[in-house]
């Protein structure tokens, strides 16, 4: 659940629940993320901060965006097991 009124910078709020989802097995391996348009309808944020999500999974190693084509579910490496 995202906390607009709260400390918590959203685009952190974002990332951390799409991290969850991929802890979870919610979202597998190499297969697709929620776009950013879907990121503002499901989160109710504006696409800035989706965006802003996106790359902060992106430095967490945890999507890969391929240019044309979206961004994945990055696969785990052993360093990261």
């Amino acid at each position: 659940m995202i906390d607009h009124d709260g400390p918590t910078p959203l685009y952190v709020q974002v990332a951390d629940a799409i991290e969850a989802r991929i802890q979870a097995g919610d979202l597998l391996p190499n297969r697709p993320i929620p776009s950013e348009n879907q990121l503002v309808q499901e989160y109710g944020i504006v696409r800035g901060t989706a965006r802003k999500s996106i790359q902060l999974l992106r430095e967490r190693r945890l999507v890969v965006t391929v240019v044309g084509r979206g961004t994945y579910v990055a696969t785990p490496t052993d360093d990261q097991a």
